[in-house]
């Protein structure tokens, strides 16, 4: 056991919200690394100024920590992008290895979508690591099995100089829903406290009003088809989130970058004809009213979309806490 509060140090720390679980279990933050500026200005204004703005991979390591974070960009995994194996964002990876050589920390962990499991990289990853001396072990967490109203799958590589860590154990009896997320928020959006949505165009409005709750483009397609543009008839197999609705009394689909756009997800209102509010997303997120983004509505949608829910990350940090 560590004799003080262990220490973390998060590369592509994005927003902050795998951070702010693991300062929320006990562990003091000590450095944040993050490219992108409006991601780090929402770091900062929540969690402090010990956010760099760098790129992790031309940034020399320096430092100590407990454990190490990181969260590489997933798109180059991810079951929705072309997947291709020579995708250079899947590389970036590789540079927690170079940094876990030069930190030493007790515990490193890598979040990202499920699919990196199974990715070439992965397995040079967990090679490196183990040539350092850490056991490495992998698995894939639903964010609904934790008392997140949302399913998304994710996995966590934590490799550990003191012995294996075991995956945590779900708590969540009954599955959140979207209609618990919003229990006390306003029916509306008013603006405030990022409250906000866009208002549809007159073609989305006229699409969002014959999609029923649980529906999407293909109830479009068969109630209204000029309302549908060629483009959805010429895919032979239709993605069946877009131009989705949510269902109140189930947890929501995953949100990814794009939830204030109908085509890019199921992320329209379960009953208003409007994509859901930023503070909407939030709530489905398990990020608590108190956090306050810094950047413009796509960016901060990109933030929340990238981040791990922090009732997920709250699991994690304490099946590690218990560990060291």
């Amino acid at each position: 056991m560590v004799a003080s509060r262990p220490t973390a140090i998060d590369l592509f720390a994005g927003a902050g919200l795998f951070s702010l679980a693991f300062k929320q279990v006990g562990f003091q933050l000590v450095k944040a690394i993050e490219r992108d500026k409006s991601a780090a200005a929402t770091y900062a204004a929540n969690l402090g100024n010990h956010v760099v703005i760098a790129d992790v991979q031309a940034t020399e390591p320096s430092g100590r920590c407990n454990v190490l974070l990181a969260g590489p960009p997933c798109q180059g995994f991810s079951t929705l992008g072309a997947r291709r194996v020579d995708d250079s964002r899947n590389l970036l990876s590789l540079d927690v290895v170079r940094w876990a050589a030069v930190l030493r920390p007790e515990i490193v962990v890598i979040e990202n979508v499920e699919a990196f499991l199974h990715a070439p990289v992965w397995r040079r990853l967990v090679a490196r690591l183990k040539r350092l001396r850490y056991y490495v072990n992998s698995f894939v967490l639903d964010s609904a099995d934790f008392g997140v109203p949302q399913l998304r799958r994710r996995s966590f590589t934590i490799a550990s100089r003191v012995g294996i860590v075991v995956q945590p154990t779900p708590r969540c009896r009954r599955p959140k829903t979207v209609r618990d997320a919003w229990e006390d928020l306003p029916e509306y959006p008013d603006g405030r406290n990022q409250h906000i949505a866009p208002k549809p165009s007159q073609i989305a409005l006229a699409r969002m009003k014959v999609i029923p709750q649980g529906g999407d483009k293909r109830d479009v397609m068969r109630a209204a088809p000029g309302l549908a543009p060629q483009s959805w008839w010429n895919v032979a197999s239709q993605v069946t989130d877009a131009w989705g609705r949510m269902e109140w009394d189930a947890p929501c689909n995953t949100l990814r970058t794009a939830i204030q756009n109908a085509s890019k997800g199921r992320y329209i209102h379960p009953e208003q004809n409007r994509v859901i509010s930023l503070r909407e997303a939030a709530r489905l997120h398990s990020i608590h009213d108190g956090w306050r983004f810094e950047g413009v509505p796509t960016q901060i949608a990109r933030q929340i979309g990238n981040s791990v829910p922090p009732k997920l990350g709250r699991a994690i940090a304490r099946a590690i806490l218990n560990h060291l």
